[in-house]
């Protein structure tokens, strides 16, 4: 989502930040941190171009330069922390890569401003270990108050004490909130309170109120809240204490008392002197914190057990790693791979620190899952190549068949972008395959605005395309494709929360006609499905290279009992563009340029 003034505005590349001798690098098997070179690099890509690949890979090793780990008694913490937000503040579609870890332990007096693909989470195993006096704080100084661009940052695992007692987050997508305790209230929006679009909130404890103001929709799963003030579009709650009733549309709020099944994201935490991956347990009609009880319930890896990629690894390199049976760490930084990256044994982990991202090179999938239990794919980027992609993840082969019903794969804040940061193309985006896959936030973006940008330059037909059966998306952001943004093809699919735009820079009404229709649903339901559910999911218009382009409906679902949708709506934002019907031939037109939501409640 951007700003939807006529003109959106693309802001420059920050100017490159002087650098410092301030910086700490983690080192595996010790908990101390150690000074690295003179200065954080400002890029994610200092390491070779190429590493000597042994006839054996090692796991564990060094995090490289842009993982930065505190403990208390750290010396210039805030220089640290604001060196980092001059770098990366405008920086929207830069390499710089960055994640801060704390150690367990109280802090005093902190505020770290986070800026784009900057992570900042604690090494406990609660978010109670690491408490900060201070605030993680997301602003839009940078784009005159409006946080519609503030994209790809994130937060996990920490508890904080507000220094004026409120918190602010002010998000847009990709921007995860997990793991954590506020002691005091959260406000969504920006300090102006322009525009925002986010948002995600899980497993967290926010002992006030949550403040949206501005905020157009957001999810928030399994979690507890002292209070929510107040609704734009869509909010949508499953399994938090505290959520304000069901009310859709007036206000809207969809509230499901439980998430029908969740698998919380991986994480990394100190045990003693030593780094270990945490792997929460499966939980079924879940409610509330996983961490609220003591221990969470889960079990976990030593990073030993992790081959510790660094920029400049190859493909063939991790691919080896995860067939000697390791399981892969990305590090900060930019990976471009020229074969895909294959993960084909169960139970394996690939989790990404500060938004390490995939770039397939000559048309490749950046990464493949076989049809086998328990893979957890989590926190990191796919960033399109300049060759058309064929499919940039693919979650199981084509005719995936087997049950992961007791050990399901997960996909968790795994974002996927297509052109923004340069010309890219693929035909789809992302494909789940596999039977009974969570993918749980995501963010699945042709980019609107950035380089490289333009309804040929960046093309990408199909955001989503799910096959597989009994798959469960809870979070799904999916925006601006050229034909579906989501087509559902696996029965027995279920989605608790969408958010979409319809391409904005569609030429003109014969750019998007679907045969006899006048454009391509936001999210298509196959016509042979015969049991589908979503609840709280909106698709918005704005088509500002035409402005009178039609589209005929958001979503196109079979009409059967079987098929149930709760919660529907679409907006013309700003009068750019309008919809005939909100799903197939049913609920009012948008009209004006009021951008008043049109809602169907229930459907059939």
């Amino acid at each position: 989502m951007t700003s939807t003034s006529d003109s959106p505005s693309t802001p420059s590349p920050a100017a490159s930040a002087p650098r410092s001798a301030v910086g700490r690098r983690a080192v595996l098997g010790a908990a101390a941190a150690v000074p690295v070179l003179a200065g954080l690099a400002g890029t994610a890509s200092a390491a070779p171009a190429s590493r000597r690949r042994p006839s054996r890979l090692k796991g564990g090793g060094d995090l490289g330069p842009n993982v930065i780990v505190f403990d208390p008694s750290t010396p210039g913490i805030q220089a640290t922390l604001d060196e980092v937000f001059a770098r990366q503040e405008e920086d929207q579609f830069g390499p710089g890569r960055y994640q801060f870890f704390f150690k367990p332990g109280t802090y005093q007096g902190l505020n770290a401003q986070l800026g784009f693909y900057t992570s900042v989470s604690g090494l406990g195993l609660s978010p109670d270990d690491t408490t900060i006096h201070g605030d993680v704080t997301v602003d839009a100084g940078w784009f005159d108050g409006n946080a519609t661009q503030n994209f790809w940052r994130s937060a996990e695992n920490l508890a904080l004490v507000p220094a004026n007692g409120t918190n602010r987050w002010a998000v847009a997508q990709a921007a995860p909130f997990r793991r954590m305790h506020i002691r005091g209230d959260l406000n969504l929006a920006s300090s102006t309170y322009g525009w925002a679009s986010g948002g995600y909130i899980a497993d967290s404890r926010i002992d006030g109120a949550v403040g949206p103001y501005s905020q157009q929709q957001w999810y928030t799963r399994e979690s507890s809240v002292g209070g929510w003030t107040n609704a734009v579009w869509n909010m949508v709650f499953s399994g938090v204490e505290g959520a304000p009733a069901q009310s859709f549309p007036d206000p809207p709020y969809t509230t499901l008392d439980t998430t029908p099944v969740s698998r919380e994201k991986p994480f990394l935490y100190l045990d003693g002197e030593r780094y270990r991956v945490f792997l929460p347990a499966l939980r079924r009609n879940a409610r509330g914190v996983t961490w609220g009880n003591g221990t969470p319930r889960g079990t976990s890896l030593p990073l030993d057990r992790f081959y510790v990629a660094k920029p400049g690894d190859s493909a063939a390199t991790m691919n080896q790693a995860l067939e000697q049976g390791l399981h892969l760490l990305l590090t900060p930084g930019v990976y471009h791979v020229d074969e895909p990256v294959r993960v084909n044994r169960p139970n394996t982990v690939v989790l990404g620190l500060g938004y390490a991202t995939l770039i397939p090179d000559n048309g490749v999938t950046a990464l493949k899952v076989a049809d086998v239990d328990g893979v957890r794919l989590a926190g990191f980027l796919i960033d399109a190549g300049t060759v058309n992609s064929p499919v940039l993840l693919e979650v199981g082969p084509r005719g995936a068949s087997r049950s992961h019903a007791a050990n399901p794969i997960t996909v968790q804040d795994v974002f996927i972008r297509i052109g923004g940061a340069g010309p890219g193309r693929a035909t789809t985006s992302m494909v789940v395959n596999a039977r009974h896959t969570i993918v749980d936030h995501t963010w699945v973006w042709r980019a609107d605005h950035g380089e490289g940008v333009g309804w040929e330059t960046n093309r990408c037909d199909y955001g989503v395309v799910v096959n597989g059966h009994d798959v469960l998306a809870t979070g799904l952001f999916v925006e601006h494709f050229n034909k579906y943004d989501v087509q559902w093809n696996g029965e027995r699919g279920r989605t608790i929360f969408f958010q979409n735009e319809k391409a904005y820079d569609a030429p003109n009404q014969a750019a998007i006609q679907n045969g006899s229709l006048k454009g391509y649903a936001a999210y298509k339901v196959g016509d042979h499905v015969t049991t589908h559910e979503g609840w709280g999911m909106g698709s918005y218009c704005y088509y500002n290279v035409d402005p009178t382009i039609v589209q005929h409906h958001g979503f196109a679902a079979p009409v059967r009992p079987g098929v149930r949708f709760h919660h529907l709506m679409v907006i013309s934002l700003s009068g750019h563009g309008q919809y005939e019907c909100v799903i197939n031939d049913t609920g009012a037109p948008t009209s004006g340029s009021d951008t008043v939501p049109s809602v169907v409640v229930s459907y059939p």
